[in-house]
């Protein structure tokens, strides 16, 4: 049995996927704490942006408590902050500097939980981060990273963090596992636009796509500008909710990732996207980046692409059976490293270790099999 923990998450948002990855970040951390025994309350800035496209507005595995400003946010629950064993800030939460300073005045353990490491650094760089100052990391107790390697040393050495510690993204298998359907299409990516990784998915699927015609393609994602032409057989799909995600995956052959610059060039940096696709037995096709086969092992369990030309020698040229037997390494990785139960141990682990509780967390793993 492990000590329950009264929990408190301040953070961008956990009721709307609309449009940002926290949110399933944050859902699946989250649930698997709250399976775990301990309680959660999630504080939330009440955005119009989020406010209007709320897919999980009263979250069961935690309680959701939206806020409309800084006062606000300070006067109803300072009791909250004091009470809690831990309470945790988010990267890009609004007004993040003035929170975090509130935070760590008035709570007893702390945590910075950063979904975007890469970019922060490079926002402290530039001096125009506004959701964390370099004289706050160490004042956080634990800072939680989306990005290992060397990137720890750095938020320890360089800005001095007391703990910089590893918290990767991670899926949760009840939502995420095959579904027995004809694939619809051959490749299909899923993300927001972002101009950096525009060029990466231009090379990989556009260009694929203009090169093989009788392809199929699909790219589904919020924000692509009205300017860019794309092929005929590539389908665009406006905005996917976490629901579908499984379905999406299920209907291609094979799925691409594009990693974002500050995350390619900072490198273990997984996205969740890496994840979901292997839970749900797609094969996934992605750009190259530092630390890549910590996470899965390259040819092996993911494929890796660096041009057009090989993104349509797997596309067109692999057999069923390699196809399916890289999915299927794929999906075990993750069962075995990678599950949100994964993430809530490790949590466990540094959180106890941070309050000296000193207990051992429950092993977590999975067998199944595609």
């Amino acid at each position: 049995m492990v000590d329950s923990l009264d929990i408190v998450v301040i953070g961008l948002t956990v009721t709307s996927s609309w449009g940002n990855g926290h949110a399933t970040t944050y859902r699946a951390l989250l649930r698997a704490l709250s399976r775990r025994g301990h309680q959660v309350t999630f504080l939330e800035r009440d955005k119009p942006w989020y406010r209007d496209h709320r897919d999980m507005p009263n979250p069961p595995f935690c309680d959701a408590i939206l806020y409309q400003n800084l006062g606000q946010l300070k006067r109803e629950h300072a009791r909250a902050i004091r009470r809690a064993d831990l309470v945790v800030v988010g990267s890009y939460v609004p007004e993040g500097i003035e929170v975090g300073r509130w935070v760590c005045s008035n709570a007893a353990a702390t945590a910075f939980y950063d979904i975007d490491t890469p970019v922060t650094l490079r926002k402290l760089a530039a001096g125009d981060c506004e959701y964390l100052a370099p004289e706050l990391i160490p004042c956080y107790d634990i800072y939680f990273s989306f990005t290992g390697g060397g990137t720890l040393d750095r938020l320890e050495q360089v800005y001095g963090s007391p703990r910089a510690r590893a918290l990767y993204c991670s899926v949760d298998p009840a939502n995420y596992f095959p579904e027995d359907v004809e694939p619809e299409y051959d490749l299909g990516y899923m993300g927001t636009y972002s101009a950096d990784r525009q060029p990466a998915l231009h090379r990989l699927l556009v260009e694929s796509a203009q090169l093989w015609p009788s392809g199929r393609f699909v790219v589904a994602g919020l924000q692509y500008p009205g300017s860019i032409r794309w092929p005929a057989n590539v389908q665009r799909i406006e905005h996917l909710a976490p629901s579908e995600h499984r379905r999406f995956y299920a209907g291609q052959r094979f799925t691409l990732n594009v990693t974002r610059a500050d995350m390619c060039e900072a490198g273990y940096s997984p996205s969740v996207r890496l994840f979901e696709a292997a839970a749900c037995g797609t094969p996934t096709i992605t750009d190259s980046w530092p630390g890549l086969e910590t996470i899965f092992d390259p040819q092996e369990e993911i494929l890796v692409s660096r041009s057009t030309d090989q993104t349509l020698a797997f596309l067109r040229d692999m057999d069923e059976q390699r196809r399916r037997s890289i999915a299927y390494k794929a999906r075990q990785r993750v069962l075995c490293n990678h599950t949100a139960d994964h993430r809530a141990a490790e949590f466990e682990r540094h959180v106890y270790n941070l309050l000296g509780l000193g207990r051992r967390t429950v092993e977590v793993g999975f067998t199944e099999s595609l």
